[in-house]
């Protein structure tokens, strides 16, 4: 399986503190059956100052260490990041990595603020397409907006956005709300992906399979191992092995 949206790097965000725990995270998805995870640290003007020079360093050393642990997993980079006005002065700098590419245009990891979804959101995503970027939306199911209506994701959807919903809410380890949407994300057909968003190993593991299974049982499995193989492997073609 392949993880497109993961906190694995140590000390950069939220995610772990320290090698030693990143390298544990990457065991626990090695074990759990995924082959490759795209690094996506949080970039989010005033509070993680992340850019492609600041990330690259700290993936690399963990990439050498997964080689000296014997760990079998590759990693590639990209980001998640917050929507804001400032993305349209930091997007044409070059700083932000994006996750790979879809029907020719560039994936970008996109995150909404977990209370609600910013008015112009619309207008930064159009914005985004006119620079041939997709944005794949981070966990609708867990934004508090869309729980409370989950209508609210309609104008993104319209708009062409992908969507990546976690593992874990598809498996309800997220709260009984999350789980709702997103089992009904699945049965709309609007996921693109699943993804673990691993943070740590105690609440937030780097584990798929959960998810896989749950969502085997809304849409077939044939269709949820495609939220963690096919789907992912195609946009990430040009960096996974």
């Amino acid at each position: 399986m392949i993880d497109l949206h993961s906190h694995l790097l140590p000390g950069i965000d939220d995610g772990p503190s320290t090698l030693d725990e990143s390298l544990q995270l990457a065991r626990i998805a090695a074990s759990d059956g995924i082959r490759h995870m795209v690094v996506t640290p949080h970039i989010h003007p005033g509070r993680y100052e992340n850019q492609i020079a600041t990330i690259e360093p700290v993936l690399q050393r963990l990439q050498a260490a997964l080689i000296e642990h014997d760990i079998p997993l590759t990693m590639s980079m990209g980001a998640e990041l917050r929507i804001s006005a400032e993305m349209i002065s930091m997007i044409p700098s070059g700083k932000i990595p994006f996750l790979g590419e879809w029907e020719g245009k560039k994936v970008l990891l996109l995150e909404f603020p977990h209370n609600h979804i910013p008015p112009g959101s619309d207008k930064l995503i159009g914005w985004l397409k006119a620079q041939n970027i997709i944005p794949m939306i981070a966990h609708p199911e867990r934004n508090k907006e869309i729980i409370n209506n989950i209508d609210k994701i309609n104008p993104f959807i319209e708009q062409g956005c992908l969507l990546q919903v976690t593992a874990m809410s598809v498996a309800g380890q997220f709260g009984a709300k999350a789980f709702e949407i997103a089992q009904e994300l699945l049965a709309r057909d609007w996921v693109t992906v699943l993804a673990t968003d691993a943070h740590n190993v105690a609440h937030r593991p780097p584990i798929l399979s959960e998810g896989l299974k749950a969502a085997a049982n809304i849409i077939g499995e044939a269709a949820a191992l495609r939220l963690v193989k096919e789907t992912p492997e195609q946009i990430i073609h040009s960096h996974a092995p």
